[in-house]
């Protein structure tokens, strides 16, 4: 890993800035398409105005990184300098696969976050108010001072360092991939990551149960349509409403119009009494 005395000084001036603006990524939750993309964007912003010298070049950038992104908001910054690594070898190689730049991105999001919240939720955290709180139980207001200082001093530290790590092993780590072959496995990886994650949010999050029901001829009871349609296939309505909403949006058709649209079309099919 590359020490940060071999970085240049506008180096260090970007990363500075890029630090302090990372503080404000988890407060910029812009609803479930994006999530914190607009923070990437503001954190971001020295390395794409620093790097990029046409107002082309830093549209493109700026698009790149309004995809969703989540991840541990003490260690997310060894992705910020990745990020930023990735962003000057694109700046300067006109044969660099600028999507590598987001699969990477994404592709690092779950093993960052898994580390993450194990270490600062189910470690650090607990053992700090474990402190704090026995201080406290002593009638010492210390107890809150305490913990706060125990929780923070070490995330400060690791959210500090993880953005000059990430920075200082991205060209290395870039120009292996690039030599083994391993930035198409990646790619391609996230991608179906990507895929996956769709499907099961589809899954569990989209739902349809029609009431109606249909009398058989000499049957008993009316058999529920929904029954048939699980039979047919578990979930065919709300995959079918996931693909249409897809299609509409290939053909650029806004996302808010699809929005109210399958909400006036909820809302209808609840006053006829079809789910």
């Amino acid at each position: 890993m590359t020490s940060q005395d071999n970085l240049t000084r506008e180096e260090r001036k970007m990363l500075r800035s890029v630090f302090w603006r990372s503080w404000t990524m988890n407060a910029s939750r812009t609803g479930a398409t994006q999530y914190h993309a607009v923070g990437v964007i503001y954190t971001l912003l020295p390395v794409i105005n620093r790097f990029y010298k046409t107002d082309k070049d830093k549209a493109e950038a700026l698009v790149r990184h309004t995809t969703w992104f989540n991840a541990t908001m003490h260690i997310n910054n060894f992705i910020m300098g990745l990020v930023a690594s990735m962003e000057k070898k694109n700046s300067e190689d006109p044969d660099f696969d600028a999507s590598a730049i987001t699969a990477v991105k994404a592709s690092l999001m779950g093993p960052i976050s898994g580390v993450g919240d194990s270490f600062f939720w189910g470690i650090l955290r607990v053992i700090a108010a474990g402190i704090g709180i026995s201080l406290a139980s002593t009638g010492s207001a210390m107890g809150a001072v305490v913990f706060l200082l125990l929780y923070n001093i070490p995330a400060f530290i690791i959210h500090y360092y993880s953005l000059y790590g990430g920075y200082s092993v991205g060209a290395g780590f870039i120009k292996k991939l690039y030599e083994s072959g391993g930035i198409k496995i990646v790619t391609k990886t996230s991608s179906m990551l990507g895929l996956m994650m769709v499907g099961s949010m589809t899954a569990s999050n989209v739902k349809f149960k029609t009431i109606l029901t249909v009398a058989a001829k000499g049957a008993k009871e009316a058999a529920s349509i929904q029954d048939y349609l699980d039979q047919l296939f578990i979930g065919i309505v709300p995959l079918l409403v996931t693909l249409a909403a897809f299609w509409l949006l290939r053909k650029k058709v806004n996302i808010n119009w699809i929005m109210f649209g399958i909400m006036f079309l909820g809302i209808i099919l609840g006053l006829l009494g079809i789910c």
